[in-house]
């Protein structure tokens, strides 16, 4: 077949987003803060923008006659790039304000609303609160300092168990050699090792490891497993990640169901126990979205403006530089200023609705929680809040992402109120059962009740929440204790017999 050149005309489509669409989807995601930070720049790169109080009255008088009103909202841009249809201003105003029946009671949810919050309406004790815990966080140090104390009674030994935790990384690993830390304080290496093995018997199980083998082998040795098979496993760790498993089982002398049983032991400790500590330098959360009860029994919703200066265009200032600029490059600099600051406005106000319209849908499908607390917070997805306001899943999850919600129980994430269910002992499955937000507090509620000399097992944890119709499996009740920071029935026996002391 002979080669040579020609000429084909093909039609296609394809996906195109724009850098206003882009901008727009960017601006949803973020929060107040980056907001914040976001509109001062573009402050310092616009000159006819001003933080300001944005009038609302229709028509602007001073508005010059040669301005473009190629303005776009995001349902138009989105489909000229035919992109996704999640638009982030795609809300219609009226559905701010409106009054939403719950039930035994109407809720209104209003767009107005003050920073103050009622005080003395709620009286729950099973709230976490993400302010809380941003402000209160205890670090690893904090937290192996409160401990150290019952532990090493040797002042010489205590003294060098504390500085030991202060070399510890944030994995909870020691990173220095133990003799150039006995020279260092000027004591023998035997004070050092003492010290360290002080430290080593603190919770959480396996910190002040040298390495990662140490780490699971004080693990292993917490749970009572570390036998001679464990040893030679946990030593030969190299193997393992070589995938070398058949000279594994032949070193450890075991089967295969034994390995695989040692394997998943193995996989269920922690090799970097420290991260489960916050820092010292733990910063305080600001609220993006204020939720406060009424007098009416209702609930008044508002977006936290008061780290979000309004912005407006300076129109005198645009006449001003218009009729002083002859030059066509200049005016058309000018104008693509002025579209820009217009879009920017418009694309702020459509963001603030669009948090608006689905934070009230979550106030609305979590009316139990606001009122009695995290016991009755009950299953919710994106995909249900979502379909419930007329938009796409995925903006949904931008403007849960980020975003911190205040209210009279503490401040939450509005990822928060997103959590999977548990089925009741009963139940049809038709919505019925609990979060497992409100699992992880009866788990809680459960083990600060514990008896000190009976502490409860995983087991017997399953046995009371299946009689208080929960249908949980052992390790489902595990996951949820590990998620919430609690240790296993070991290391709270030894927890409180230190504190008992």
């Amino acid at each position: 077949m002979a080669l040579g050149p020609r000429l084909d005309l093909r039609q296609s489509q394809s996906l195109v987003m724009t850098p206003q669409l882009q901008q727009a989807i960017k601006l949803l995601a973020a929060s107040n803060l980056e907001i914040e930070t976001y509109i001062g720049e573009a402050l310092e790169a616009n000159p006819l923008l001003e933080a300001g109080e944005v009038s609302r009255e229709a028509g602007d008088r001073n508005e010059p006659d040669d301005i473009s009103r190629e303005e776009f909202t995001a349902d138009q841009l989105i489909g000229q790039a035919q992109g996704e249809s999640d638009s982030p201003l795609d809300i219609d105003p009226t559905a701010l304000d409106r009054d939403i029946d719950t039930g035994d009671a109407g809720t209104r949810f209003s767009e107005t609303g003050d920073w103050a919050a009622s005080a003395g309406s709620f009286s729950g004790e099973d709230d976490f609160s993400v302010l809380d815990n941003a402000t209160s966080t205890v670090s690893l140090a904090e937290h192996l300092e409160e401990q150290i104390g019952a532990v090493a009674r040797d002042p010489q030994e205590l003294f060098v168990a504390r500085h030991l935790i202060g070399l510890l990384d944030d994995a909870g690993y020691l990173a220095f050699d133990l003799r150039d830390i006995a020279l260092d304080l000027g004591v023998s290496p035997a004070i050092v090792k003492a010290a360290l093995v002080h430290v080593q018997s603190l919770d959480p199980s396996g910190v002040g490891a040298r390495n990662l083998a140490e780490c699971l082998a004080i693990q292993a040795r917490e749970a009572d497993r570390y036998d001679p098979c464990m040893e030679k496993l946990i030593a030969n760790l190299d193997l393992l990640a070589r995938g070398e498993i058949a000279r594994l089982k032949r070193m450890c002398q075991v089967d295969d169901e034994d390995f695989a049983d040692m394997l998943a032991e193995l996989r269920g400790y922690d090799p970097k126990p420290g991260l489960a500590y916050g820092s010292s330098d733990a910063r305080s959360v600001v609220p993006d979205v204020l939720v406060k009860a009424n007098s009416s029994g209702s609930w008044d919703i508002s977006l936290n403006e008061a780290t979000l200066p309004r912005l407006i265009v300076n129109r005198s200032y645009y006449v001003e530089l218009r009729d002083g600029s002859p030059n066509k490059e200049a005016q058309g600099w000018l104008r693509e200023k002025l579209a820009d600051a217009n879009w920017l406005i418009k694309a702020l106000d459509q963001r603030q609705r669009t948090i608006l319209k689905t934070t009230v849908e979550i106030v609305k499908r979590q009316d139990g929680f606001f009122r009695h607390g995290v016991s009755e917070l009950k299953p919710l997805t994106l995909r249900e809040v979502a379909e419930a306001i007329d938009m796409h899943e995925s903006t949904v999850s931008r403007v849960t992402s980020n975003k911190y919600l205040d209210c009279d129980r503490g401040c939450f994430e509005l990822k928060y109120f997103f959590t999977s269910g548990v089925g009741r002992i009963g139940s049809t499955g038709d919505g019925e059962g609990a979060s497992s937000e409100a699992i992880k507090a009866r788990i809680k509620a459960l083990i600060d009740a514990e008896d000190p000399k009976k502490v409860l097992s995983d087991a017997k944890l399953v046995e009371l929440l299946n009689a208080e119709g929960f249908d949980l499996a052992r390790r489902t009740v595990a996951k949820y204790r590990e998620a919430i920071g609690l240790g296993s029935s070991s290391q709270r026996r030894r927890q409180k017999k230190l504190a008992s002391l």
